[in-house]
């Protein structure tokens, strides 16, 4: 706790020094680098600057984005400064807002397709304006901290495009079938959206040396490395919105999508002692999945009431096969292993808001049933070429999860500057599992949060949350799996339950002017029945509960302007992020961090609008710093990077399109692995072998070209 405090003092202390320097410096150089007048041909749009609204509200219209050429509403909020777009939480069933963004002062309720997904098809022409303003002050539950609001127009007919293309001079395969195109019109009771998209996955290519070392220090093999993912994910989907002369507004919403992915790795194995060979792993799924919802609103009694629908469903197949073939001519030997998925979630919620008492509020109920079937099988390669099941207990059954959930918040304004919102509930959950050892249980959890949202000043913002959530379990982890890569396995834990999280968030915005923007967010949480790897009867090992674990950490985000010192058309944003986390080891007994935990951060991007031109181009860093992982009979460490650097070029009008050509990894960052193997558990058994990788992932190439229609 005192290294974060430490770190929380520095950091702060550094970032006031920045920003109190900054002007002064800006102040001596106003008269030599920023001319008195300028030409046509100079002329550039200044940056996004807002207005503040009496509401205390940021505002930004089209017209402080004209510099970047923005071509939807995902381009424009991503240049506003100091703000950064946040996803869904990916929290069992709908559950109150979590993503930090709303269309028309709606939370965006389909999860297959989210924030990021939606704004895109959103065309700059319909937007009218974006409103960034503390969520608290909404009257929208869940929602805390700056919360953009893109408020949108009529548009009877529109069109967008983007296609994708990206290919790496090793390694990877080229991929030219990337994109989306979405058509979409709106009126006054009516708007739709169609679209079909192919996400594509050409990354996790790499190639390079490993070595092995015995426990001693020796190196008894050396391996030639190859590996290569390809992916396609193709998708269809639609919206419908429709407004009935008395107000009720109805949505409606589905989606289709495939995926296709094949992941190799082929490995030249050079033996000190022992027979060379030649091992080749290959893992394959083939899965698809759909989506369908609705929500209709209307006017009830006092206030409004909103009922949610959604079923969605997903299927797949996958396969995995690591082969060894030898130099000596013996037999091949190798190992299959087979999942058959289904899994499916539906979900059916109320929301009933009203004003009473001099606030808002709004009452939700949720009931939301998840599920999942799996079949796993486990394959030995005999001396024939053939493979033969052999027993794999654990990996086949079934997991169920009914929820319901009741909610109460209340929202309201302490002062003209200070607004409050308070929600309690519980929730009631049944988790049953099929198969070997199966088991029902029901459990009983509070949940509820507040938040306080404090208008400073004119441009200083200050919000403070304290929440109590609970946490996602993924469903596989009750049963057995393999790794045949990692030569990893999993028992299954039919005894799991959802970490349950007390957290703490205090955010400070504050708008710096012609400078920009900057965020400063201090957080902690504190979790009960975190999920680590336990061991289990027999020496093996499964992921499990245990009892507490704790995280705190600051997180500043900023845009500058650099026209205050000379660099017109020029923006640098910033982003840095420190954790420092805390658990019991479950084998051990003694304190560690988050196994595998990324605990440092650096995000630094310059972006340069070239005045009196269409050309843009920009540069920039990310630093990742990873904590070793560990597993009961291993430990390590596993990352890419640690530093990846990039560079783009972009042009805004070519045939009326904007065309982007970027490179990632221009530094050589590397995908790098350091593993420590024993025979049994690693606090009681002697180390088997250490494996080192580091391979080139190489520089990846990328063309974007987007516009409308």
């Amino acid at each position: 706790m005192g290294l974060i405090l430490r770190n929380i003092f520095a950091s702060t202390a550094t970032i006031a020094l920045l920003l109190a320097a900054w002007p002064a410096h800006a102040q001596e150089g106003t008269g030599d680098t920023v001319p008195a007048q300028e030409t046509a041909d100079d002329a550039l749009p200044p940056a996004p600057d807002a207005v503040e609204a009496s509401s205390g509200a940021r505002v930004f219209t089209p017209l402080d984005f004209a510099r970047f050429a923005p071509r939807n509403a995902l381009d424009m909020l991503e240049e506003v400064p100091g703000f950064t777009i946040r996803g869904e939480d990916g929290a069992r069933g709908l559950g109150q807002a979590s993503a930090n963004v709303l269309i028309d002062g709606e939370r965006i309720t389909n999860k297959s397709e989210g924030v990021f997904t939606q704004l895109s098809r959103i065309g700059t022409d319909r937007v009218e304006r974006i409103e960034i303003v503390d969520g608290a002050t909404l009257g929208i539950a869940g929602l805390s901290g700056q919360v953009a609001n893109v408020i949108t127009r009529p548009d009877p007919l529109s069109g967008r495009f983007t296609y994708r293309a990206n290919a790496r001079p090793k390694y990877a395969e080229p991929s030219f079938i990337g994109g989306e195109v979405s058509l979409s019109g709106s009126g006054e009771t009516l708007s739709w959206t169609v679209a079909v998209a192919n996400g594509v996955g050409r990354g996790g290519a790499g190639g390079g040396d490993a070595f092995i070392f015995d426990a001693d220090g020796n190196a008894i093999e050396s391996r030639d490395i190859v590996m290569q993912f390809i992916g396609d994910f193709p998708r269809a989907s639609g919206q419908v919105q429709w407004t009935s002369p008395g107000g009720t507004v109805v949505n409606a919403n589905a989606s289709y999508r495939r995926a296709y992915e094949n992941m190799r790795e082929n490995q030249l194995r050079d033996l000190v002692t022992g027979v060379d060979l030649f091992r080749r792993f290959e893992d394959r799924y083939r899965g698809w999945g759909y989506e369908l919802g609705a929500d209709v609103q209307f006017d009830l009694g006092p206030g409004q009431l909103k009922l949610i629908g959604q079923e969605s469903y997903s299927r797949g197949r996958s396969r995995s096969d690591a082969i060894s073939q030898f130099a000596d001519d013996s037999p091949d030997t190798g190992t299959r292993f087979t999942t058959h998925r289904e899994s499916g979630e539906r979900i059916g919620r109320a929301e009933y808001s009203w004003a009473m008492l001099g606030g808002d509020w709004q009452l939700d109920g949720e009931a939301a049933f998840n599920r999942l079937e799996q079949v796993s099988a486990l394959f030995d390669l005999d001396p024939s070429g053939e493979f033969v099941a052999i027993p794999f207990p654990n990996g086949t059954g079934g997991v169920t999860e009914d929820r319901y959930e009741m909610i109460l918040t209340h929202s309201r304004s302490l002062a003209g500057n200070l607004t409050v919102q308070v929600g309690a509930g519980a929730e009631y959950s049944t988790i049953a599992q099929t198969g070997a050892g199966g088991l029902t249980r029901s459990f009983w959890r509070p949940k509820g949060s507040v938040n306080l949202a404090w208008a400073v000043e004119d441009g200083l913002d200050v919000s403070l949350e304290l929440a109590r959530s609970v946490g996602q379990l993924s469903f596989g982890d009750f049963l057995a799996s393999v790794s045949l890569n990692q030569n990893q396995q999993n028992a299954g834990n039919v005894k799991l339950v959802p970490p349950q999280t007390v957290q703490v968030q205090l955010e400070a915005t504050k708008d710096l002017g012609n400078w920009g923007s900057t965020q400063l967010r201090v957080f902690g949480q504190w979790i009960e029945d975190y999920i680590e790897f336990i061991p289990v009867p027999g020496g093996l090992e499964t992921r499990g509960n245990i009892d507490s674990a704790t995280l705190y950490g600051i997180r500043w985000n900023s845009t500058f302007q650099l026209e205050p010192i000379g660099f017109r058309g020029a923006q640098l944003e910033v982003t840095l992020q420190l954790e420092e986390s805390d658990l019991t080891d479950p084998l051990t007994g003694e304190s560690r961090s988050f196994g595998g935990h990324q605990d440092r951060e650096v995000d630094v991007e310059l972006r340069h609008d070239i005045p009196g031109s269409n050309w843009a181009w920009g540069a920039g860093l990310e630093y990742n710093h990873t904590l070793p992982y560990y597993r009961l009979g291993e430990s390590g460490f596993n990352y890419e990077g640690p530093t990846y650097t990039f560079a783009f070029i972009e042009h805004k009008d070519v045939f009326g399109m904007t065309a982007n050509l970027s490179v990632f990894n221009l530094t050589d960052g590397r995908a790098r692995q350091d593993r420590f193997v024993y025979a049994g558990y690693r606090d009681r058994s002697p180390l088997v072998f250490r494996e080192t990788q580091n391979l080139s992932v190489q520089p990846i190439f990328s063309f974007r070209l987007s516009g409308d229609f």
